[in-house]
């Protein structure tokens, strides 16, 4: 494969990463801001990333069902390994999970619930589906 472009390098290193999430930091080392900024841009008009939130980007692939573009995990995954790995924010368990995972209810939580250790004030969705934070002291 010839990497001559900053757009082909950049491809090339998400196709070979085991991570899903990208932010442009993760590629400063190739080029400068703008131009990173340009590649990551490019790669999600031709459908290789989905851009769910500010500076936040995920691999993207064909739905078999709908034919949709969609990401390779669900967001509430999505989040988390961007919270946890490229933001350094502390993600726990949260209450909701806790006590259904204990037996305590029946009520199955959606997974859009993400209980974090400080302040988070990034916002992440997709397609009309969004993440809330359950703050823990």
């Amino acid at each position: 494969m010839a990497l001559n472009s900053l757009k082909s390098k950049v491809k090339y290193r998400i196709s070979r990463s085991k991570g899903a999430v990208f932010t442009p930091r993760d590629f400063f080392d190739l080029s400068d801001r703008d131009q990173v900024g340009r590649a990551l841009r490019q790669l999600v008009s031709d459908e290789t990333l989905i851009k769910f939130g500010q500076g936040l980007y995920a691999k993207a692939k064909r739905s078999s069902l709908t034919g949709k573009l969609i990401p390779v995990k669900p967001l509430p995954e999505l989040a988390a390994e961007a919270l946890s790995e490229k933001l350094s924010v502390k993600v726990v368990p949260a209450t909701d999970l806790e006590r259904y995972n204990n037996g305590q209810t029946t009520q199955v939580p959606t997974g859009r619930v993400i209980a974090v250790k400080g302040r988070v004030s990034r916002k992440m969705s997709y397609d009309g589906k969004s993440i809330k934070y359950q703050y823990v002291p």
